[in-house]
């Protein structure tokens, strides 16, 4: 049986302007296809805004999920022009990415009533290793709209619960992260970012990977 690790981030841009919105959504879409190439479950919410997301819950789920969230806390740096204030001298713009906690007042409530469940054929990754029979489960949450996938099970059965253990945990971050917006503590945790200490760097409207990294903190 497959080992199975869930871990909650938050990937927020802080007080940044909304250049750092669409920091989130385009550093969001990185981190979705290097967990394909992980091979790590990755579902997120993000809170849209007119130009991007002001922040995501992502939750990872699979035996690498410790090992590719290792790959993204911290500060993340991203190096391009303003499309927005194309007059603008700022290059660098700073998002962050957190570990949530386990909301206080306890697991949302999720109840398979609200759950839609349908069936389809998907491989992901894996190669020649993909399952291909029609036990691909998508569980979409009717009163949030959130939806997951499950698949790496060749039962559908199995698949059908990995999705509803996945869109606990997704309902579980959001909570956390609605909880941490009523606190003090909230806007601390989206005030911390290093912006001198960027874990890893991007640049460009591709958000091509800057391999020796980036200087500066214009």
């Amino acid at each position: 049986m497959t080992c199975h690790t869930s871990i909650s981030l938050l990937v927020s841009s802080g007080s940044g302007p909304a250049e750092c919105h669409q920091a989130v959504a385009g550093i969001l879409k990185v981190m979705r296809d290097e967990a394909e190439r992980f091979s790590v479950d990755f579902d997120a919410k993000g809170t849209v805004t007119k130009h991007g997301l002001r922040s995501a819950v992502v939750v990872l789920s699979g035996a690498d999920a410790k090992t590719f969230a290792n790959r993204w806390r911290g500060t993340i740096q991203w190096r391009a022009k303003s499309i927005l204030r194309p007059h603008h001298r700022r290059a660098n713009w700073f998002i962050g990415v957190f570990d949530l906690p386990e909301p206080a007042i306890g697991p949302a409530e999720l109840r398979e009533s609200d759950v839609v469940f349908d069936s389809f054929r998907a491989g992901g990754p894996g190669g020649q290793h993909q399952n291909t029979t029609d036990s691909a489960v998508r569980a979409t949450h009717k009163p949030t709209g959130l939806s997951v996938v499950a698949r790496e099970d060749r039962s559908q059965h199995r698949n059908k619960s990995l999705a509803m253990a996945r869109l606990q945990q997704l309902l579980n971050a959001m909570v956390a992260a609605q909880e941490d917006a009523e606190k003090a503590a909230h806007t601390q945790l989206h005030q911390s970012l290093k912006r001198g200490n960027p874990c890893r760097c991007f640049k460009g409207q591709s958000f091509r990977e800057a391999k020796g990294g980036l200087h500066g903190t214009d």
